[in-house]
């Protein structure tokens, strides 16, 4: 399909088809019922030869793609975290797409580099973050869009090891690379994937784990027993050197204490890096700041607008204040990347993993003038207070428990009594399919987590996925008790 105006009418019919299919969301089952392998006996075993027509691609994505499909943009979708969605970031994607630049340089092209250093900056003021990481400020920070969090916790580790690998090279010139690479020691608070892979991916295995110094405490933000883990290492002639701090874990959304780990991080001579990926987003309410208190003892600071900010994915928000040491990590320089402007403005494949880049910076221009800061404060405000409300509702229900405290848009809850209830009942949720949960555990108590995820989410939805639980834990409860 070359031609424009065949283009036109499949862009025009795909439009059409994106907007029924959002709006008309909720009408859908949340989840899928296919088996594994469901979709190679619905496609030809081998690509077609002679090209099929845009009408009946069209045709076939209620018949191969739809039933495999998970509604993360349902309102009966509670599972993880949001993934973001909007029309504004929707319509952005098909210009980024439309242009196609690789980003790597400044000169690759121009404006691809130089919106996203402007929009780091009108993120980073709407957050209130320090103007040490921001560009606009004259100073060495500035802000760069990462592909997931993922990648921005690798990236800040790669930069405080170089940091680090410097630092010590120069107080002891005779020791080998080698042996400073295997006694670098990271540290993080929680659990989650994304430290891990960093750890890893960065040569630093593992990243040991703050312990909670309040082990029982239902709260959420509680401070890590910083120093005695660091004064453990150098006893052992370990060398601390990276810390990642975690402002709204997955399994709960829990808080770091950051301004307490940040002193010890400085004293220490620590790279301190948060990781906000999905509760950053709400920063941009003044009245949740006090969350991130301490923020001006960080290094670096990202969260994700491709969580909760309407922004589509992959947009990975980081900063940082001091970028030379993540760019001399990564310079690579061949001739063919060489261009006059050098110096003058950031050549992004410097502060990042892969090499290409895509012209992401489009999302956060289109999402921020389309909607506003005031219409995107609301929207979070209103996804916590739903959150709120079903935290209400469970709270009415003497068989349940909610059991952390309800800061952004997730509920942890379970049904009074063992962890195989939870679990049985949780089975039972997500087999039913008119809702989707996940669970976590800590401290060996399973529990489930109810996440407000859609941009379609209203109070009727809070009822109705309550509803759906109190009627699926009757039917539970009567066959267990009939067991005895």
């Amino acid at each position: 399909m070359g031609d424009v105006n065949e283009f036109k009418d499949f862009a025009k019919a795909m439009v059409d088809y994106v907007g029924n299919y959002l709006e008309n969301i909720r009408d859908r089952r949340v989840l899928p019922t296919v088996e594994p392998g469901y979709l190679r006996p619905l496609i030809p075993e081998t690509a077609p030869d002679t090209p099929d027509t845009w009408q009946e691609v069209m045709s076939d994505i209620e018949r191969v793609i739809m039933p495999g499909v998970t509604h993360w943009h349902s309102p009966k979708f509670h599972a993880y975290f949001p993934t973001a969605n909007s029309y504004p970031a929707i319509v952005a994607d098909i210009l980024s797409d439309s242009i196609a630049c690789i980003g790597f340089t400044w000169i690759a092209s121009p404006a691809c580099t130089e919106l996203e250093v402007v929009m780091l900056d009108w993120l980073g003021k709407m957050l209130d973050l320090p103007k040490e990481f921001l560009a606009c400020s004259g100073g060495k920070g500035g802000g760069v869009i990462q592909g997931t969090a993922s990648e921005a916790t690798l990236v800040a580790l790669l930069g405080a090891k170089a940091k680090t690998m410097q630092r010590v090279k120069e107080a002891h010139p005779d020791w080998k690379d080698s042996d400073i690479i295997a006694n670098l020691v990271g540290y993080c608070s929680g659990k989650h994937s994304t430290t891990g892979h960093a750890g890893l991916a960065g040569g630093v295995v593992p990243l040991r784990r703050f312990k909670p110094n309040t082990p029982q405490s239902k709260k959420l933000c509680s401070a890590f027993i910083c120093p005695e883990n660091i004064e453990e290492d150098l006893k052992k002639g370990k060398i601390p050197f990276y810390v990642v701090a975690t402002l709204g874990t997955t399994n709960c959304c829990a808080f770091d204490c950051l301004e307490e780990i940040g002193q010890v991080c400085r004293q220490k001579d620590v790279w301190l890096h948060v990781d906000a990926a999905y509760a950053g987003s709400a920063f941009i309410c003044p009245e949740n700041r006090y969350l991130m208190k301490g923020v001006e003892l960080a290094d670096s600071f990202n969260f994700n607008p491709h969580k909760w900010m309407l922004v589509t994915f992959d947009c990975s928000a980081m900063w940082l204040k001091d970028p030379s040491w993540v760019v001399n990590a990564f310079n690579v320089d061949p001739l063919y990347l060489k261009h006059d402007q050098q110096g003058s403005a950031p050549d992004y494949r410097h502060w990042q993993i892969p090499l290409g880049r895509r012209f992401r910076s489009l999302k956060l221009w289109f999402v921020l003038r389309l909607l506003g800061v005031k219409y995107l404060q609301e929207y979070i405000r209103k996804q916590i207070s739903l959150a709120k409300e079903f935290e209400q509702l469970v709270r009415s229900d003497d068989r349940f428990e909610v059991i952390y405290e309800v800061l952004m848009g997730l509920v942890c809850f379970r049904l009074k009594g063992p962890n195989e209830i939870n679990e049985k009942l949780l089975k039972r949720i997500n087999g039913n399919g008119k809702i989707h949960l996940v669970p976590s555990k800590i401290r060996d108590v399973y529990f489930l987590r109810m996440a407000v995820c859609s941009r379609y989410s209203e109070s009727s939805d809070m009822i109705y996925s309550w509803n759906e639980i109190k009627t699926l834990t009757e039917e539970l409860l009567k066959e267990e008790k009939e067991k005895a």
